[in-house]
């Protein structure tokens, strides 16, 4: 009769792959049969029916059930058919779908390893990777000690987060969540009551070796890179900055969702009056703050840093013989460039 239909066009008989519908029709201590009306009586058995055991014995006799089919001519004329395999590729279809349209998922974290944390969406395992954290999830570890951020990541086990799916494949079975992109998309959306130029208070969050990091407004956060904290040369952020205090900063650029803010655009400018003070030939007093290997870098009372060339010693061992780090010496000004923040310097005999 199958082969009837199918001849006449009037009936597609089911692939094994396919999901299809039927009736619980029968149930066994381990095998659940379903009516697949002309196509026969299916069977569940085996390990695919202690995989949906819980969930099939809740099912009465008459009720609708979506299934796999496993193998068409199965044993004593069964088709074979898997629940657990059905509900498989329907939450794909649904994940696949929520994927698309970028909606936010809640999950309660399973666990964690040294690369982040465990969850499943409709059953399926799934992972979010530390670097997808939100700025007030990721593990903050100095010196990013492995077992740290492991021992980091481990108090988020049993929580609730909200996530996006950011990467998903069927065939391998992978599913790659984020954190962070619901946050980038809010913090785009704060930073629409912003422009360039606006002054902001916020507090201090971290500070690093270049810069520090400033939350403001509706839990954005930008940076101020260690050359926009003064303008004189800043070698530690640190003697500048401290964790938790609360400064104002102007914003000087917005890009890519990222916000740059500066300390210095709010302080008055040396450069611009330099050349009422100073010209060529003036001989000024000037503190040495840093060797590097083209001369250097001498700091003015005024907070101006100058340069003092190698060449005015011929080399880098007659240069650290004649200065020291720290101390103040007499300085003849060569030439002085204000609007390329120049002052070029020759050390007074």
């Amino acid at each position: 009769m199958k082969d009837k239909l199918k001849e006449e066009n009037l009936l597609e008989i089911p692939k094994e792959g396919s999901v299809v519908e039927g009736e619980i029709v029968g149930k066994g201590r381990a095998a659940a049969y379903v009516d697949l009306g002309i196509f026969g009586t299916g069977i569940i058995f085996g390990r695919e029916f202690y995989q949906a055991k819980d969930e099939l014995k809740d099912l009465e006799n008459g009720e609708k059930v979506s299934v796999k089919v496993v193998d068409i001519d199965g044993e004593d004329g069964y088709v074979e058919l898997s629940r657990h395999e059905a509900r498989k590729d329907m939450a794909w279809g649904v994940l696949e779908e929520k994927k698309e349209n970028s909606e936010t998922i809640k999950v309660k974290i399973e666990g964690a390893n040294k690369g982040g944390l465990l969850t499943k969406l409709f059953g399926i395992s799934s992972f979010l990777p530390s670097s997808q954290l939100s700025s007030d999830n990721y593990p903050h570890v100095e010196g990013g000690d492995r077992d740290e951020i492991l021992q980091e990541l481990q108090k988020l086990v049993g929580e609730e987060l909200e996530v996006r799916i950011l990467d998903l494949s069927k065939e391998d079975e992978k599913i790659i969540l984020s954190e962070k992109i619901r946050e980038i998309e809010k913090k785009e959306k704060a930073l629409e009551e912003y422009e360039e130029g606006d002054v902001v208070e916020g507090k201090v969050t971290g500070i690093v070796d270049f810069g520090a990091f400033i939350k403001f407004g509706e839990g954005i956060e930008g940076l101020i890179h260690i050359s926009e904290l003064d303008w004189s040369l800043v070698s530690d952020p640190s003697n500048i900055l401290e964790e938790g205090e609360k400064i104002e900063a102007k914003i000087i650029k917005i890009a890519d969702g990222k916000v740059f803010l500066s300390l210095k655009a709010l302080k008055e400018d040396p450069w611009k009056t330099i050349k009422e003070k100073h010209s060529k030939g003036d001989v000024i007093e000037g503190k040495v703050t840093k060797f590097v290997s083209f001369g250097s870098f001498v700091e003015l009372n005024s907070g101006i840093q100058g340069l003092c060339h190698i060449s005015e010693f011929g080399t880098k061992e007659r240069m650290e013989a004649a200065l020291e780090v720290g101390e103040t010496y007499d300085f003849e000004i060569l030439s002085i460039d204000a609007d390329d923040h120049r002052l070029s310097l020759r050390l007074k005999d």
